[in-house]
């Protein structure tokens, strides 16, 4: 196949709106996120904790801690987020614990999914509703 300028010009158009507009591809809804990281298992309700403020006053940064002893891997979910993968932690071997702590951002008042995969191949989950108010005023 032969490049000509022409064609050249496109394809750098392209990428340029593909740079510009990046919410144009379909983001990954919390089910299909969910069946990729059980593989279809169903999730249980112990041996997690998730723990989170009841209400945010600043939906930029929402603190979030998520403790699942015996875990290989950790994954949060924003339900209500564009975008709804936050992050998935994994640990090793040689972690001393299985706990992850971080500061999320939340679009409005929304619930937060964690989900553990366990050493014996089970999965667990916890699941907690923030309300993000704007400046402390409700909402």
């Amino acid at each position: 196949m032969k490049l000509s300028r022409r064609n050249a010009i496109w394809v750098g158009f392209g990428g340029i709106a593909a740079a510009a507009f990046p919410g144009l591809g379909t983001a990954a809804t919390v089910d299909e996120l969910t069946a990729a990281f059980t593989g279809g298992a169903a999730a249980g309700t112990d041996g997690i904790t998730l723990t989170t403020p009841e209400i945010a006053e600043n939906g930029n940064t929402v603190p979030v801690e998520v403790d699942a002893p015996g875990a290989v891997a950790i994954m949060l979910l924003a339900a209500g987020n564009p975008e709804p993968a936050v992050a998935t932690f994994t640990f090793g071997p040689a972690a001393g614990s299985q706990r992850a702590a971080t500061r999320i951002r939340l679009a409005k008042t929304q619930d937060v999914i964690a989900m553990a995969k366990m050493a014996d191949g089970s999965i667990v989950q916890a699941q907690a509703t923030v309300k993000v108010t704007i400046g402390g005023c409700g909402g």
